[in-house]
């Protein structure tokens, strides 16, 4: 598979384990539907099990794994082989969260794998050293998240976003930089766009809104926003 070009500043929204089924195409379609309008790519990640009819009902919108692991077919009972994943629709992986962490030889291996496959790699740091370890193994994008900022509406500093930015440049100048963490509402995500981030992304700050996709279409507004003052 050809693997997707990204234009930035991208967007990525995350919904997690909060959405899935019925609820999880209804927001990605919105999200197809708002993408077709704007300059830059727009991610959509999903449960594994609803990839396909992401798929089978976007078009605009570039869809995302939530974890991929570095396994061969063959033997790997539970774990998520690569190539299910292309076949289920998806262009691009997750690895790393927080939530699901991998070590070194584990992320090394899926990150090998999704190059052979064609995806894109969105690689989690928790740590300004561990960014510029992750982005020597030269994935498509280093998420900058710390830890204890996520889901709680608190955002990473302007010296964090310019530190983590010139470390990770310093180490790989071809890899893109993702900062997105606490990012809550629409000024969140032009802010850290503004501060030099290649892109950006959301979770709770969308799912829990009391109109998500009213939510999203802002957020959306807000990287285009962002882009064009870039541009001036």
């Amino acid at each position: 598979m050809k693997k997707t070009q990204l234009k930035t500043p991208f967007f990525i929204f995350n919904p997690k384990s909060y959405l899935t089924g019925k609820e999880m195409l209804d927001l990605a379609m919105e999200a197809d539907r708002l993408a077709a309008n704007v300059d830059f790519t727009v991610m959509v990640t999903a449960p594994f099990a609803d990839l396909r009819a992401l798929k089978e009902n976007t078009s605009h919108i570039v869809i995302c794994a939530q974890h991929m692991d570095g396994i061969e077919k063959g033997r790997g009972m539970g774990k998520v082989l690569p190539e299910s994943l292309v076949e289920a629709g998806a262009q691009a992986t997750f690895l790393n969260h927080a939530e699901n962490p991998l070590t070194i030889d584990q992320l090394v291996r899926a990150i090998h794998r999704a190059k052979d496959l064609g995806l894109i790699t969105i690689v989690c740091a928790n740590s300004m050293e561990e960014a510029g370890a992750v982005a020597l193994l030269n994935p498509d994008i280093v998420l900058c998240e710390p830890t204890e900022l996520i889901g709680t509406g608190q955002t990473s500093d302007a010296s964090y976003v310019h530190t983590t930015n010139e470390q990770i440049k310093a180490v790989n100048k071809d890899v893109l930089i993702m900062q997105a963490a606490g990012i809550s509402n629409a000024d969140d995500v032009y802010q850290v766009i503004r501060m030099g981030a290649d892109g950006t992304g959301c979770t709770s700050g969308i799912v829990k809104a009391e109109n998500p996709k009213e939510m999203l279409a802002q957020m959306l507004d807000a990287v285009e926003r962002a882009r064009k003052e870039a541009q001036q």
